[in-house]
């Protein structure tokens, strides 16, 4: 295994990078500089240091003109960081009476110092989940992760039901309204209406009707079930 990638020689920084790369660059994509400062709040200038110093440690590759991408050393990084805290979501939700909307900031701060041994050990209590309270895939050790099927929300054609998947995490407040509508994975939902050019979406979840805009509708992945 590359030196770069031992826990003890990545620091904080170097994982939050890794991490939020994995994040913008899905199914092969590139991420932009400003992808990366805007996701960590930080300036473009910070953000090109760091790319070129991840890049020379082999864990970044640049893309000519686009961006950049994780290299596989990279990647196995940016998985165990995932693994991490999403098995300490799980375990603070399950365990220590965390709601969804309050656990992130803590798995964040949680990630970075407990040992691998800990973590491990709070999977197999949980019953080695395959998803955090989010339904966000957790990799497994190995770093194999398999990401789930679905679509936004807002996309679900009328007529349609439809299995809530994966809440975009991050922001509380948006998270408890989400909880308010009764919209958490494995939810079952009907889309009652939909209206054209990124219109609201009428849904019916537990015998109750709600309308909520597009930009909500897309932090909401579901799949389609069969007829």
């Amino acid at each position: 295994m590359n030196a770069a990638l031992q826990h003890d020689v990545l620091t904080r920084s170097v994982e939050d990078y890794l991490k939020a790369i994995y994040r913008l660059s899905p199914h092969g994509r590139t991420a932009s500089t400003s992808e990366i400062a805007q996701r960590l709040e930080l300036s473009p200038a910070s953000v090109s240091g760091m790319v070129k110093r991840l890049s020379e440690q082999g864990l970044l590759e640049h893309v000519p003109y686009k961006g950049v991408q994780l290299t596989a050393d990279g990647r196995r990084a940016a998985l165990r960081m995932l693994r991490r805290h999403r098995l300490i979501e799980a375990y603070l939700v399950a365990f220590l009476g965390y709601t969804w909307d309050t656990v992130h900031d803590e798995a964040e701060r949680l990630e970075h110092a407990v040992s691998d041994t800990l973590v491990e050990r709070m999977a197999a209590v949980l019953g080695n989940p395959t998803v955090d309270p989010h339904g966000d895939p957790i990799p497994t050790p190995d770093g194999d992760i398999d990401e789930p099927a679905g679509m936004p929300l807002s996309d679900v054609p009328a007529g349609s039901s439809a299995v809530i998947r994966q809440v975009e995490e991050g922001q509380p407040d948006r998270l408890r309204y989400i909880a308010s509508l009764g919209l958490r994975p494995g939810v079952r939902v009907s889309v009652v209406d939909r209206q054209p050019f990124q219109g609201p979406v009428t849904i019916e979840v537990a015998g109750e009707t709600h309308v909520i805009g597009n930009e909500l509708g897309r932090v909401v992945r579901a799949s389609i079930e069969d007829a």
